[in-house]
């Protein structure tokens, strides 16, 4: 079980959508979530393996409130049938953990023509929020979290090469869609300031999911070795997601000093500072409106 200080806080009434539920740290943190007592909607991409997370999450926690939701999150029709889906069944909506993740070893474009990696990884992030925003003002106070990498340091963010249009290299767009997090975090933490609704985001360190599956016997051995479980990357972000000492923080990101699988982290000391990029406001607003222009939210209010 993951250990967040908060054996005697319950959510009982809280309404939590986790996306890329299915397993790894996502499913962890849908199950933290789930043994506070919190109505939990899984979003997943496939119904099979989306099923088999809800029935061992129901197992291991016996928390019967328990949802499944299915959306490809690299299809912006997907994820607005999502917003819309989510809408008839529920009117609240507290905490909502981007987690989805994917990463290719070629280029490849989405059905509306975006890169893949940054579609899922960083434009999912942005749409899902937004078509959401009004539910999490409703029911504020609420949480947005969202999944990055302290890989985002190693980085600039090169707009003419966000999508891999230029060179594509996995390890460059992943670190560059990690960044894109990051900033949008603080920028849409900024435009929701006095609303109720929080945004901070999340590092959970090197994690042994399925987005890094090993691809030789030399990489397991590598994964069991150093990677950490996902029930420890959890940790922070369920800290994140649930903490009521982070009532009303906002604008924060938050990391595991140390990244290897030995080590432990205590949440409540993992605030740390993100790169220099991150804090240029003019860089997040670039950002925004681009964001806008791909998914069609031009003129975004908030």
């Amino acid at each position: 079980m993951i250990s967040t200080g908060l054996s005697d806080y319950r959510m009982e009434g809280q309404v939590c959508m986790v996306t890329g539920a299915s397993s790894g740290i996502g499913k962890e943190i849908a199950l933290g979530l789930a043994r506070l007592g919190a109505t939990i909607v899984l979003v997943c991409r496939d119904a099979g393996r989306g099923q088999a997370a809800l029935a061992e999450i129901q197992r291991s926690s016996g928390n019967n409130s328990l949802d499944l939701l299915l959306a490809d999150l690299s299809s912006q029709k997907q994820i607005r049938k999502l917003a819309k889906d989510f809408r008839q069944k529920y009117r609240a909506l507290h905490v909502l953990v981007n987690n989805a993740g994917i990463v290719t070893q070629t280029r490849c474009l989405s059905e509306d023509g975006i890169e893949i990696m940054f579609a899922v990884n960083y434009l999912a992030y942005f749409l899902l929020s937004n078509l959401l925003l009004d539910v999490l003002k409703a029911s504020a106070p609420s949480r947005i979290v969202n999944i990055t990498s302290s890989i985002h340091k190693s980085v600039r963010l090169d707009f003419s090469n966000l999508q891999g249009e230029k060179r594509f290299n996995k390890n460059l767009i992943y670190a560059q869609n990690k960044l894109a997090d990051v900033i949008f975090t603080y920028e849409l933490a900024r435009r929701l300031e006095n609303t109720g609704v929080t945004v901070t985001c999340a590092c959970p360190g090197a994690t042994a999911t399925r987005i890094w599956e090993p691809s030789s016997r030399f990489m397991d051995t590598l994964f069991k070795t150093f990677m950490k479980e996902p029930a420890e990357g959890a940790r922070i972000p369920l800290y994140l997601a649930t903490s009521p000492e982070l009532e009303g923080v906002t604008c924060r990101y938050y990391q595991t000093r140390q990244h290897l699988k030995r080590s432990r982290v205590n949440p409540a000391n993992a605030a740390a500072r993100s790169s220099r990029e991150t804090y240029d406001k003019d860089i997040a607003k670039r950002l925004w409106q681009l964001s806008e222009e791909l998914t069609g939210l031009s003129n975004t209010t908030i």
